[in-house]
């Protein structure tokens, strides 16, 4: 792999942010939980899957498709409204907009009542809803570097991954509390009223928690890079194929990180997508054991992104990465063996301890590699390769589970994915916290 040539030759060194901008930035996690973790895992998702809106099985299917068509819209527009929000010096703008338009769409969901003529609408929402939150997490991702140094990026990467799991649980917990149920607001069950209630909660949640971010992201959004003229969609194409090809001869470590960070990334979701599954088919946890544990294990998660994101400054993110696959592979592999339900809440809450580091520090590590004018294109590239490597965690789980004929052996497929994430990644160079960044373009 080539080394980083020197910073200086790029770019000049950024001026720390102020703890202000850095806490409006990681108030944005938290408002973006309340579509993570109610939305689209735990509460709406739920309710739009459910009897409601078709006979068992098909509204999941009909979700899955609305989801797919999704992720392709992603992987194919999410670098070019990067690049594009790079060229124009607006990707503070474009942050706002994506964040307000999610928040509309979040309370529409409002309107999906529970019955199967609403179950294309709830998709079609729900489907649009994650587009739009794509676009808006890859131009928050490319702000990391501008309000960052290299001796801090890390820290600052892991405390915003922790606001988000820790927004989610105290998100979560109001939803469940005053919400679900018998919710304590007291709002009429009938016509599922409380939980089409739980998404204009979710809309109001994000606003309030964005509202700092992007009252102050102009203030840390970069210069335009160009002043030609807008370019069309093609010639943005154009461009982004220039720029893939550049990377593979000027700086093929970022392109051979972005490759190999897709693999376990997806190994890394994959953990959260079918750890409910697992702990209530294979464990024998109830609907209320799962919630607990998914609380447990957010904190936990948490708590890991935190104490990562230091070392990461501290060891470089390549070592906080490999020491936390190698963990989540060790920690994985026992429930194959001992699959009992206390064996469930260790090993399940070791998994959670290095999931938030190995995805702060994927962040952080892509962030040390860009220059100062491209982070959208870049974090754009990061977000189509992880949809381009989204069906291995899912095929592989559903073939194994095919394979053993039960669900408990879907496990070795997300180890193999892990694993096989770990291999690609070991060759690349680390780029240390007091290493220049790798020129890009």
């Amino acid at each position: 792999m080539t080394s980083p040539v020197s910073a200086a030759d790029n770019h000049s060194t950024p001026a720390p942010a102020s703890k202000k901008m850095i806490a409006a930035w990681t108030l944005w996690d938290v408002g973006n939980a309340s579509f993570n973790a109610i939305m689209t895992t735990f509460v709406f998702a739920v309710y739009l899957t459910s009897s409601s809106f078709g006979e068992e099985g098909h509204p999941a299917a009909v979700l899955s498709v609305g989801l797919t068509i999704a992720g392709v819209f992603i992987a194919l527009l999410a670098p070019i409204s990067g690049q594009r929000a790079d060229a124009s010096g607006k990707r503070g703008l474009w942050l706002g907009v994506n964040s307000v338009l999610l928040a509309v769409i979040m309370a529409f969901c409002f309107f999906v009542a529970p019955s199967p003529d609403y179950l294309i609408l709830g998709v079609v929402l729900l489907s649009l809803g994650n587009l739009v939150n794509e676009f808006a997490v890859v131009n928050y991702n490319a702000l990391l570097p501008a309000i960052s140094t290299k001796q801090t990026i890390g820290k600052i990467s892991g405390t915003g991954w922790a606001a988000g799991y820790f927004g989610g649980i105290l998100a979560l917990a109001i939803v469940l509390v005053g919400f679900v149920s018998p919710g304590i607001l007291g709002i009429p069950e009938d016509g599922a009223y409380n939980l089409r209630a739980v998404a204009v909660f979710s809309a109001i949640w994000a606003i309030a928690f964005s509202l700092p971010l992007m009252l102050a992201v102009h203030k840390i959004s970069p210069a335009p890079r160009s002043v030609e003229p807008q370019k069309s969609i093609l010639d943005s194409y154009r461009d982004l194929f220039a720029t893939i090809r550049r990377l593979y001869r000027e700086a093929p470590t970022t392109l051979y990180f972005l490759l190999s960070s897709a693999v376990f990334r997806d190994g890394l979701n994959g953990i959260f997508t079918f750890g409910g599954i697992l702990a209530a088919n294979s464990f024998g946890f109830s609907t209320n054991q799962v919630i607990v544990f998914a609380i447990f294990g957010n904190i936990v998660a948490g708590v890991g992104a935190l104490l990562g994101g230091r070392m990461d400054d501290r060891f470089g993110p390549k070592r906080v990465i490999v020491f936390s696959l190698v963990a989540l592979i060790a920690a994985a592999l026992p429930l194959l063996f001992f699959p009992s339900s206390t064996m469930f809440w260790i090993c399940g809450l070791t998994l959670c301890a290095f999931v938030g580091p190995a995805q702060s520090a994927a962040r952080s590590y892509l962030g040390r590699l860009v220059n100062e004018g491209n982070e959208g294109e870049l974090y754009g590239l990061y977000s189509t390769t992880g949809r381009a490597a989204s069906f291995l965690s899912p095929a592989l789980f559903g073939l194994f589970v095919t394979w053993f004929g039960a669900e408990l052996w879907g496990i070795l497929g997300i180890v193999i994915v892990l694993f096989v994430g770990l291999l690609l990644l070991l060759p690349i160079k680390d780029p240390q916290r007091g290493n220049a960044r790798e020129s890009t373009l």
